[in-house]
């Protein structure tokens, strides 16, 4: 199923230990650190839930430039990201746990910000979606007008669950469900909690208010009652679940709706397998149940710092994958052959030849992009993470500085006839081939321009 999940994201951070004594100079716990995890959160947490249950998720965001932002991407590893510019800091939470027991929660950069633009490319994946998740967690994705509108015309489409946030947008008229949990619920109806009767007042307030199909007010260990219109509300039980952190039992609840109202489930069918799922999630043990799919992201832009990739990656036990060529005027088979080189390993550096190079081999006419733009160029792709550009005929010489784990390149014959293979072989690396498109070549490209000047 291809869902969206639109909102924002923040990076949580967990540092467990044990407490075993004071501090001298105040009465507070010490906390020796075993274990440190980073995870992404708020919309991302909601992505994350969905790869794992196998859909093919978009999740549309805004990211900073920073290390935190970094660290977020490579925690969101599986997911495809379509973001733009935040123009803020990364929010960052951090827990620090003894044993099982919460000390504190530190937030860092949790200000809010201006509402963020929306890019082409992000309304395009909301566009294509056949079920949205919309996880606002108050830092102004959902504010953003032009996301806002077309969320609206989509909602007569397809099924759109909004998780609200105190601090966030009040969803757009008709998505099928809203699910505020008991609190929130409270504070954007301005009215008290207790009774049964009270809880399901709030729901038809908020339903009227909203002006969505439904809501869906969630209360823990409780259930939820679900609010629509012509109908009576409906108290959902919950199942009995010991709960040791109930962390992202919302944005579990929220992606479970969206799959099931999408696959042809009434709402109150969806709710019920909703809750139980979610429930069944916090039994399993909560965000710590999710696999550590983290790793390291390289983002470089200097060709000095390919070196420096390859070094850290294999240090943290990855593999190095480097392909090279000349790669003037980028084509479509370019990007397709490096976008399948990128997938045998966990980083790729594009050995390029430099422009004196490229004239020896191609003649004085060529190259027709100067190196700085065709290194550039080969950046922008999200499959490159590093150029190392080279001056000799061969990439030999820089091959044997890289020392990469695969090398690959395009074509149609044994990756033992590479006239590299020896040499790759001889540190324990080894050759690769991918598909080569006979069809897209630069040469094609070169003599069209020549035809039209």
């Amino acid at each position: 199923m291809r869902i969206a999940v639109v909102g924002d994201v923040l990076l949580d951070v967990d540092l467990s230990g044990e407490a075993t004594r004071l501090c001298p100079d105040a009465p507070v716990p010490v906390v020796d650190v075993s274990e440190v995890r980073r995870r992404a959160g708020g919309a991302g947490l909601v992505a994350r839930m969905l790869a794992q249950d196998g859909h093919r998720v978009t999740l549309v965001t805004v990211l900073s430039d920073d290390d935190a932002s970094l660290e977020l991407e490579g925690a969101l590893a599986g997911v495809h990201v379509v973001s733009g510019p935040s123009g803020a800091r990364t929010p960052v939470k951090t827990r620090v746990r003894a044993g099982r027991q919460p000390v504190v929660r530190v937030d860092e950069g949790c200000g809010r910000p201006e509402v963020p633009a929306a890019t082409a490319g992000m309304l395009r994946a909301l566009e294509r979606a056949e079920a949205i998740v919309v996880a606002d967690y108050g830092r102004g994705v959902a504010a953003n007008r032009e996301i806002r509108d077309l969320l609206a015309a989509r909602a007569g489409d397809i099924p759109i669950v909004w998780d609200p946030h105190p601090s966030g947008a009040a969803p757009v008229p008709g998505v099928a469900v809203v699910t505020p949990n008991l609190s929130e619920a409270a504070k954007a109806a301005d009215s008290g909690t207790g009774t049964p009767a009270a809880i399901a007042a709030i729901g038809t307030l908020l339903l009227d208010r909203w002006q969505s199909q439904a809501v869906l007010v969630t209360m823990g260990e409780q259930g939820g009652t679900l609010s629509q219109r012509d109908t009576s509300p409906l108290a959902i039980p919950a199942p009995p679940t010991e709960v040791t952190d109930p962390c992202g039992a919302g944005d579990r609840l929220a992606a479970s709706l969206a799959v099931h109202l999408a696959g042809g489930c009434s709402l109150r069918d969806a709710a019920e397998r909703a809750i139980n799922e979610a429930a069944a999630f916090l039994g399993a043990g909560g965000v710590a149940s999710l696999p550590d799919r983290h790793r390291p992201v390289w983002h470089h832009s200097r060709e000095e710092d390919a070196l420096g990739l390859a070094r850290r990656v294999r240090a943290n036990g990855g593999t190095v994958v480097a392909t090279g060529g000349c790669f003037d005027l980028l084509h479509a088979g370019h990007a397709r052959t490096l976008a399948a080189a990128r997938d045998l390993g966990d980083c790729l550096i594009v050995c390029l030849n430099s422009d004196e190079s490229v004239r020896r081999i191609k003649g004085e006419q060529r190259p027709i992009v100067s190196q700085q733009d065709r290194a550039e160029l080969l950046l922008a792709l999200e499959c490159v993470d590093a150029v190392l550009v080279f001056g000799e005929d061969t990439p030999e010489a820089c091959l044997e500085t890289l020392r990469p784990d695969v090398w690959v390149k395009g074509g149609d014959y044994r990756a033992s006839e590479l006239p590299e293979a020896g040499l790759v072989e001889s540190w324990g690396g080894r050759c690769m081939t991918v598909p080569f498109h006979q069809a897209r070549s630069t040469s094609v490209l070169a003599d069209a321009l020549a035809k039209v000047s």
